[in-house]
């Protein structure tokens, strides 16, 4: 079928051309009939067998053409230099060259144009993560000062000290996560993990977090064996902990975090269902939550809101094949949950 359409569009791009045929041979076997009648249907006959043998060799030769055209075209396109352009030129209509030389020049414009964007964007992500790197650093020196220095502190003094620590720890996470999301390669080791006990050691590393809102912890349900990457998840579980805590319920209610496991076994998958009793999500904004720079519109409870927290979940669960399902309504706090694929051992 496909040289049935090339033989179609041959004679669509050169229909005047084979029309101007047809019509010569039709005025000649009328002048033959004028001066030749007794010959008149052999002279018509011959007429029409030249006429479609020339036609024949026209549509091949164009077809033919046609093929070098695409050739040195494709070849014109993966590495537009001055070369494929020449060449492009030579095996194309004399009134195409100066459309090709300009459509060459344009390309390699644009092409020098994202080199150098390609080149400013690399430093720069290796500049994000040499800073990310070096921001540890006094983080780390925090820390050993809050471990040791302790008691010339007050208790509040010291979880407000540990909460703005674990706030910029969480900060440079997420912009090293950002910087890594191009990256071709994936550093990811899938391991079995407990999923319960593994949610319990995410809080216990971000307890002044949640300690600086007075939240509670609930968690619920029986111990499951899940397969993933115990940095990529912990990423994921973080984000989410730090969202609830950026949008604490304005009313009287003690700010509640839930963990619960639930096996599904219509799908035969394991779910992890996460759940505040913040203000919520309103409809209209729910199913763009997981939108890279969303915030909604709630008001106070977003100004201090980047949208990029749970942008960057969303990712990380693609990379590790979760689920993300999610559930909310204004006022009746938000629940996110984390569906695992089943893989067979």
């Amino acid at each position: 079928m496909k040289w049935i359409k090339q033989i179609y569009d041959c004679f669509h791009a050169y229909k005047q051309w084979f029309f101007m045929l047809m019509a010569t041979s039709l005025l000649f076997s009328f002048l033959a009939w004028l001066a030749y009648p007794e010959t008149f249907k052999v002279l018509v006959g011959l007429m029409i067998v030249f006429t479609l043998a020339m036609i024949s060799l026209s549509v091949f030769i164009i077809i033919r053409k046609q093929k070098i055209i695409k050739a040195a075209f494709q070849d014109f396109l993966l590495e537009p230099n001055e070369t494929n352009e020449e060449r492009l030129c030579h095996v194309s209509p004399k009134t195409h060259w100066s459309f090709i030389r300009r459509m060459g020049s344009v390309i390699r414009s644009y092409q020098s144009e994202l080199n150098d964007q390609a080149i400013e964007l690399t430093d720069y992500e290796n500049y994000i993560e040499g800073w990310v790197h070096e921001i540890k650093k006094p983080l780390s020196l925090m820390t050993l000062v809050l471990d040791n220095r302790s008691d010339e502190m007050s208790p509040l003094v010291r979880q407000r000290m540990f909460h703005v620590r674990d706030k910029i720890l969480g900060d440079v996470e997420r912009i090293l996560y950002f910087a890594r999301l191009r990256a071709t390669h994936k550093d990811y080791i899938f391991e079995s993990i407990n999923l319960l006990a593994f949610c319990k050691q995410t809080i216990e590393n971000h307890q002044s977090l949640l300690d600086e809102s007075a939240f509670q912890i609930q968690f619920i349900g029986e111990e499951m064996q899940i397969l993933s990457d115990r940095k990529g998840l912990a990423f994921i579980l973080e984000q989410i902990i730090s969202n609830s805590t950026k949008y604490v319920s304005q009313n009287q209610d003690p700010p509640i975090l839930k963990f619960e496991t639930v096996y599904d076994e219509m799908s035969d998958q394991t779910i992890l269902n996460i759940t505040d009793n913040g203000p919520g999500v309103s409809e209209e904004d729910l199913p763009f939550i997981f939108d890279k720079g969303f915030t909604g519109g709630r008001g106070t409870y977003t100004r201090q809101a980047t949208g990029m927290g749970l942008f960057l979940v969303s990712k990380m669960a693609y990379d590790l094949a979760i689920q993300l399902d999610v559930k909310s309504g204004i006022g009746s706090g938000l629940t996110i949950s984390l569906i695992f694929p089943h893989v067979k051992q």
